[in-house]
């Protein structure tokens, strides 16, 4: 890092979405992402101020215009919602030495209008139709959160894993016999997966989770539902996670797409817990195969892998975590990034 930089000389905007509440409730990896990197400057002594809604908890300088996430507010219109936000952030900017956006390719199109330098961590591509945007502003500056999710032709300077917050997942010394599928109900996560292979093994299967494809919950999920041996039991909070690690013997992560990230793939290593994925995308950077969990192909070597499971050593599925996900990890990655950011504006505004 570059020494004339000090980080206390220098504030930084962090740009969350607002779905939901920074950090969430239940449900929001991308606000929790957020919440973690605000956090984690501000320990680090940044000046940092957090553009969440009203109701969002953090250590930084809160500035809000929406009440409350719109998924919890049945009266929001999400768009409106999402542009009083993107555009108080950016009418701002000139308070700022940079901008962190976690917002997806929304906050790309105000990004010319200032000169405040613009950070975008892409928490993945949501759908092709949305990469014209990130063409047109492919010149910015961008963050990956996995060597596997990038996309051609931006300027990425660096990846950088998601890092979580250890202290909310204490290690569980002992493994239960529960197996445990973790988040959202939709046909990319495989869901119905899950349950096949629970049903092959004749383990018992604890889904939690929002249920984002209503269709794909009632004709995919639900029928198979019987309360003991496959239960379905909503959304949950840090708490119902770690109630969930408590009784489990493994996390079921068997994504049909590539996987971005994965959050709960670090959240449950961090508990000791293996994770038995499909080896689609990140899962590969973020599992280490037969030490903190098992890559797979199909529902057959998924079953096979629960009879491996004594060999993984729970405390090297912690101490993984430890070095690789944790949020001062990804906060450190963060100030590389930014010093080199402000290194090239500054060379850059010097050659004018």
């Amino acid at each position: 890092m570059p020494s004339r930089m000090n980080k206390r000389d220098k504030r930084v905007a962090v740009l969350s979405p607002v779905a939901w509440r920074t950090p969430p409730r239940r449900y929001g990896a991308w606000e929790t992402v957020a919440s973690n990197v605000a956090e984690g400057l501000v320990a680090r002594g940044w000046d940092v101020t957090l553009f969440a809604t009203k109701d969002s908890i953090t250590h930084a300088q809160l500035h809000a215009v929406v009440d409350k996430g719109y998924e919890e507010d049945p009266a929001a219109d999400p768009k409106v919602a999402e542009y009083l936000h993107i555009a108080e952030a950016f009418e701002h900017a000139a308070e700022f030495d940079l901008i962190h956006s976690h917002y997806d390719f929304m906050a790309l199109s105000y990004s010319r209008l200032i000169r405040t330098p613009v950070l975008t961590t892409i928490h993945g591509f949501s759908s092709p139709k949305i990469m014209p945007v990130y063409q047109k502003y492919r010149d910015g500056y961008y963050v990956s959160i996995s060597d596997a999710d990038r996309a051609p032709g931006l300027n990425y300077l660096a990846t950088v894993y998601n890092g979580i917050d250890l202290s909310l997942y204490p290690f569980q010394e002992r493994a239960g016999d529960d197996l445990v599928f973790l988040g959202r109900i939709h046909p990319d996560k495989g869901v119905h997966l899950a349950i096949e292979v629970a049903r092959l093994s004749g383990r018992r299967l604890i889904i939690a989770g929002i249920i984002q494809d209503q269709a794909y919950y009632r004709e995919q999920i639900e029928p198979h539902l019987d309360g003991r041996n496959i239960d379905y039991i909503g959304p949950v909070d840090v708490a119902g996670k770690n109630r969930l690690f408590a009784a489990a013997g493994a996390l079921l992560h068997l994504n049909t797409i590539p996987e971005r990230f994965g959050l709960v793939l670090a959240e449950a290593n961090a508990a000791g817990i293996p994770v038995i994925a499909m080896d689609l995308g990140s899962c590969r950077e973020v599992i280490m195969d037969g030490q903190t969990g098992f890559l797979v192909r199909n529902v057959e070597q998924a079953v096979q892998a629960l009879g491996r499971l004594s060999e993984i050593d729970r405390h090297a599925c912690r101490r993984r975590v430890e070095a690789c996900f944790s949020i001062d990890t990804m906060v450190a990655a963060y100030e590389r990034v930014y010093a080199t950011i402000f290194e090239f504006e500054e060379q850059k505004y010097a050659a004018v």
